[in-house]
């Protein structure tokens, strides 16, 4: 096993036991058995079909800004696709092709450069392209929906392909990608011309409100909860007295309720009863279920 990871994406890039508290946004998990970063999207394809030809477990991560991983960690193998696979380029007039383990923020910041508007909602999402493909990320009045021009993709038995944004089925933090099992390997941007000095200011702008409204300071994994509809979440939570509540090291953030952050040595099992029990009081006082928007993976009972 890891002398075939080593062979797809170099002996440098496998690790074993690797802490994912070290890869989460979140800083919390356990130990993943194998742990690859590969270069290419030949590589990524290799990694996969050796998994599932022997067998063996597979998640595909990126900077694991949305991740809450197991304390008991992650059995089988973990590709992170991200600092090793972040290509973003000018294809053509207003378009950005950015490979899936590019920031947003670096695409944001790459995309004013261009002078190319249409992005800045973006800027400070804490994500990889990838990822934001797949929920359809969204901030401030803006969504990935409304800048794809579509995504190559990888598919379970090793076919890659493109998707137009229509074939994406993009909606409030869905699309088809987790649907089908698809890896997105590059995300096709389509953007208009703009100001330099305008994108700027509206960066700067969102840059300005979140840094006020939330807790950028203490490792989370973004919002906690998916806005149900008719309602904020965060208010929610708030209006049901939790502001501040707490389980073992994680809390639901002071400043800004949607936010369940880890205020020191926080477990994935304390953010898990944190969650239900936010879940419970907010049912019992206003008949809403709370969705998370937090991927669990790893190692679970449940």
């Amino acid at each position: 096993m890891w002398k075939e990871l080593c062979q797809i994406a170099g002996e440098e890039n496998v690790s074993v036991q690797e802490p994912m508290k070290s890869h989460t946004t979140f800083r919390i998990g356990g130990p993943a058995d194998y742990f690859v970063t590969p270069h290419t999207a030949d590589e990524i394809k290799r990694l996969i079909l050796m998994c599932k030809r022997e067998n063996i477990p597979y998640y595909v991560v990126g900077n694991g800004s949305n991740l809450l991983v197991s304390d008991r960690g992650i059995r089988g193998v973990v590709i992170q696709i991200f600092k090793n696979f972040n290509e973003i380029v000018l294809e053509e007039s207003g378009v950005i092709r950015a490979q899936s383990g590019a920031l947003l923020s670096k695409i944001a910041n790459f995309a004013k450069e261009q002078h190319l508007a249409g992005f800045e909602f973006a800027g400070g999402i804490p994500g990889t392209v990838g990822g934001a493909v797949m929920m359809n990320a969204g901030a401030y009045g803006g969504e990935m929906k409304d800048v794809l021009k579509g995504a190559t993709v990888l598919d379970r038995e090793g076919n890659i392909f493109f998707l137009s944004k229509e074939e994406l089925d993009l909606s409030y933090r869905h699309s088809i990608i987790g649907e089908k099992g698809y890896i997105v390997l590059e995300a096709w941007i389509a953007l208009e011309r703009g100001s330099k000095e305008a994108i700027e200011e509206k960066m700067e702008d969102f840059k300005l409100r979140r840094v006020t409204k939330q807790p950028l300071d203490c490792p989370s994994a973004g919002s906690t909860f998916k806005r149900p509809q008719g309602y904020f979440a965060g208010k929610l939570i708030m209006d049901a007295g939790l502001r501040g509540f707490s389980v073992g090291g994680a809390q639901v953030s002071e400043k800004h309720c949607g936010f369940v952050i880890n205020k020191g040595n926080a477990t994935s099992a304390d953010v898990e009863e944190l969650i239900r029990e936010v879940q419970r009081i907010v049912k019992e006082k206003f008949g809403v279920e709370l969705e998370p928007e937090i991927k669990k993976i790893g190692e679970y009972d449940n």
